[in-house]
């Protein structure tokens, strides 16, 4: 498995309904509109086991989404009271 934060920069400002589009991707377990330099984080677990890598992310999932500016990923080494709710 494969731990990924993404900032994401968005060409509108309907963030509300990006964040529900970005939450039905497959491998996003969470998206929250944020303050600062990105719009949203997502954050990802991803498996090539289960045919889902980054780079298939980024092709299959990622470019359903319009609208987008700028992405910036960030690939988690360690995390500490990191907890994933998540079942794949």
């Amino acid at each position: 498995l494969q731990v990924l934060m993404m900032g994401v920069k968005l060409k509108t400002l309907d963030l509300e309904k990006k964040a529900k589009e970005f939450s039905q991707l497959r491998g996003v377990i969470s998206v929250a509109v944020v303050t600062g330099r990105y719009d949203l984080f997502v954050q990802l677990v991803l498996s090539e086991e289960e045919g889902l890598s980054l780079l298939d992310f980024f092709k299959y999932e990622l470019d359903q989404i319009t609208e987008v500016s700028d992405v910036e990923t960030y690939v988690v080494y360690q995390g500490h009271n990191f907890r994933i709710p998540y079942i794949l």
